[in-house]
């Protein structure tokens, strides 16, 4: 997302607890930053069943409204408050080229919409698995067709298993590489560790078909995976925990890095035959090791 901070000035973010969000927009290189708090502060009947903490009320930002036009939404982290984030992203998208308080013809000028990932549910301590990021914007587009009467609202989702994270992720890594050793090429393998089969594993999976490198996932059971199950997206190895996953990463080197050697390794192969009949001509003869470059001494 942070590529993003040049192509939109003013955005609306979405998401976390209190200003979490906000702030890191701003890391991020975003200048006019605005929360649903900032909203509902402006105009509570926003949100008639949305009331703000008396926090949320001193951090929101009440400002005039009229004038200013919302260029993208941004959900960076899970909603706090469905219902509320829900009504002012619909309210966004129906408007006339983000303006607060319109209402388009067309249903088409709204600022774009974009998720931080996709995932549907996701594991947390509860026995069973948890609504996420990527029900959220099933809901707001559902909402959107049912309250235009049909029409369709496309939003973007950054995140796994969608290829341009993937993308971002490489050129991080290349630029650390060069930055920090000198190297202008990707690591020849990613480990890539993850606990949701439909995104992390299927989206390293299909990155592993286009990357110029080897993408190599690994599936952790402490998330949504369930033992006795086989997932829709087959890791290349399955293990319990994370450490788990560092350890049979740093395995796989160590023997490769074996194989190679022992690959590279002279052997005495193919050597000429001495013919030491009655030990005649003996102290003619000697024998180079490759390994080592020294002489054997062979007398009989």
């Amino acid at each position: 997302m942070s590529e993003m901070a040049s192509k939109y000035n003013t955005v609306l973010v979405v998401g976390g607890e209190g200003e979490k969000c906000r702030t890191v927009a701003h890391s991020y290189g975003f200048k006019d930053v605005i929360t649903p708090g900032d909203i509902i502060k402006t105009d509570s009947a926003t949100t008639p069943f949305r009331k703000l903490t008396p926090q949320e009320h001193r951090d929101s930002r009440e400002r005039d409204f009229s004038g200013v036009v919302i260029e993208a939404i941004f959900v960076f982290a899970d909603s706090r408050d469905w219902a509320g984030d829900l009504q002012i992203i619909i309210d966004l998208a129906m408007s006339r080229g983000g303006r607060l308080g319109t209402l388009s013809d067309t249903f088409d000028e709204g600022p774009p919409i974009y998720f931080s990932h996709n995932d549907v549910v996701w594991s947390a301590a509860h026995e069973n698995v948890r609504l996420g990021m990527g029900a959220l914007r099933g809901i707001v587009e559902y909402t959107f067709r049912e309250v235009t009467k049909g029409k369709t609202l496309t939003t973007h989702a950054f995140g796994k298993p969608q290829i341009g994270t993937f993308e971002f992720a490489t050129r991080l890594l290349k630029r650390w590489r060069k930055n920090e050793h000198g190297l202008n090429a990707p690591p020849n393998t990613v480990y890539f560790v993850g606990d949701t089969p439909e995104s992390d594993i299927r989206g390293t999976n299909r990155f592993n078909e286009c990357a110029e490198n080897d993408w190599y996932s690994i599936l952790v059971k402490t998330g949504v995976y369930q033992e006795g199950t086989e997932p829709a997206y087959k890791p290349r190895v399955t293990v319990d925990t994370v450490l788990d996953a560092v350890n049979h990463g740093i395995e796989r080197e160590m023997q490769r890095r074996k194989d190679v050697q022992a690959a590279r390794k002279p052997r005495l192969t193919n050597m000429p035959m001495l013919s030491l009949e009655d030990g005649k001509g003996v102290s003619e003869f000697a024998v180079i090791s490759p390994a080592e470059e020294r002489e054997l001494d062979i007398t009989v």
